[in-house]
């Protein structure tokens, strides 16, 4: 990872990814639900740049 894309990690998707989990956090009843969703979003979008940056 070359330095603009480590800031850029830094200060919008990690603050992002916090964010959405306490939001998410807050909702008694789908909790859990969302947790489940953003980790699958997270993932997919970490295995995609993967993927276009390597070019696999």
């Amino acid at each position: 990872m070359n330095i603009p894309s480590l800031i850029f990690w830094a200060f919008f998707v990690l603050p992002l990814i916090a964010f959405l989990i306490w939001i998410m956090r807050q909702d008694k009843r789908k909790g859990a639900t969302g947790l489940v969703v953003l980790a699958i979003l997270v993932v997919g979008g970490i295995v995609y740049m993967y993927w276009k940056t390597k070019g696999l």
